[in-house]
């Protein structure tokens, strides 16, 4: 089935589309969620490299994490290219950005049909099964028979290990690369993205999600909640070589400030770093400490709001939660140690590559051990780094290496 395309001036109230150049957008008539909804004529955004085989059999799907795109060159370019893991002249490499994320398919930031408004708060819940079904119905639409491989790190893990669940036995998915990932969300996982959605809930500007007509977004929530994640994605030990107690660089303070009294300056020393007091001059006499690490952060926060939306960051983060590769498929598991999810996966079948980083807190290398101990045909590979989760978008080599001779074995 052929679907129809859909163009970024029809997309035109998403703003963050044209943050992705050269993607493709078509509309999918109809879907129903795993929660009972039915979606109507939404639109699914993905990017494509190279060609299809004649036996149409050399597709490599490629599944993007929480805050990544279908543009693969942009977060693992260095995989990307001849002679690479992801090699165009040998794959036809697809990566079709999942529901929930601003960069083109359905989200809260789309326009609801039936109220002419964004979705917002009311859109509804998707799950990684939703996700794979919709991306299928992609892949057919391209002709696809066979897919050589399908490959995730993190959030984009958990989605290649629901495809090797959901087409289990049946051939379509001939590999998997899952790195840095879990097939169920921990409760500290889970804890992190309430931690995080809580900075966005506590914003004045959230308005319980209805802020796209009021002209003020939850900006300050939004940065705080990507300054918690951000310390999931790295390690101690990574931001103590990298930042340790050196000072950052502050904006020259406003000379013409008035005199101020000391109350005043303990106050502004106080509250260094609040909204409420961001432009104000700083005390050239006694200014605040402020350290590389303070200046990381906020960098951070404030460069991400300019690129996501505070409504599909709360519906990721819940997508995220309900992440267990075992939910409706065992009901009484005759494993010895009665754990639904090791049923599951030594049931299959697929070949698979699991990927672990040392250092990793947030799906950590106990988890990765897990998928490699009981995924029949598994192959376990160690990333030594000290960046902690965020290994798997920074050590490309290693990880090239890894890939590359998985692929070709």
């Amino acid at each position: 089935m052929t679907y129809k395309d859909v163009t970024e001036e029809q997309l035109q109230t998403n703003p963050y589309v044209k943050l992705v150049p050269g993607q493709t957008i078509v509309e999918i008539p109809e879907y129903t969620l795993e929660c009972g909804e039915t979606l109507h004529n939404f639109p699914v955004a993905y990017k494509t490299w190279g060609k299809l085989n004649e036996t149409a059999d050399n597709a490599l799907v490629i599944c993007h994490a929480l805050s990544g795109s279908s543009d693969v060159d942009d977060w693992w370019g260095e995989l990307l290219g001849t002679d690479r893991a992801f090699d165009p002249s040998r794959f036809l490499i697809i990566c079709i950005n999942f529901l929930g994320s601003p960069y083109g398919s359905c989200s809260p930031v789309t326009i609801d049909k039936s109220t002419g408004k964004p979705y917002g708060p009311s859109f509804p819940l998707v799950t990684f099964k939703d996700d794979v079904k919709i991306q299928r119905l992609i892949l057919d639409s391209l002709n696809v028979k066979r897919l050589a491989a399908v490959v995730g790190g993190s959030m984009g893990g958990m989605l290649a290990l629901e495809y090797s669940a959901i087409y289990n036995n049946t051939g379509y998915v001939q590999k998997v690369v899952a790195l840095a990932t879990a097939a169920r969300t921990s409760a500290w996982c889970i804890s992190w993205n309430e931690t995080q959605r809580q900075c966005i809930f506590s914003d004045p500007f959230y308005d319980d999600g209805y802020y796209y007509e009021t002209g003020n977004k939850p900006d300050s929530g939004l940065s705080a909640a990507r300054m918690a994640a951000l310390l999931t994605y790295r390690s101690r030990n990574s931001f103590e070589s990298r930042f340790g107690r050196k000072l950052g660089k502050r904006s020259p303070s406003d000379g013409s400030a008035s005199p101020r009294t000391k109350h005043e300056e303990h106050s502004l020393l106080h509250n260094d770093g609040s909204k409420l007091v961001n432009g104000a001059p700083v005390n050239e006499k006694y200014p605040p400490t402020y350290f590389s690490a303070q200046s990381y952060m906020r960098y951070n926060g404030s460069k991400f709001i300019n690129r996501f939306d505070a409504n599909c960051y709360i519906a990721i983060s819940r997508k995220l939660d309900t992440n267990d590769l075992s939910r409706g498929r065992v009901e009484a598991p005759n494993d010895a140690n009665g754990d639904p999810l090791v049923h599951v996966l030594k049931g299959l079948s697929t070949p698979t590559l699991v990927i672990g980083i040392e250092s990793d807190h947030l799906f950590t290398i106990t988890e990765q051990k897990l998928l490699a101990d009981n995924i029949p045909n598994a192959i376990f590979e160690t990333l030594d780094s000290e960046e902690g989760h965020d290994a798997f978008l920074l050590e490309f080599e290693k990880i090239n290496s890894f890939i590359t001779s998985f692929l070709n074995n």
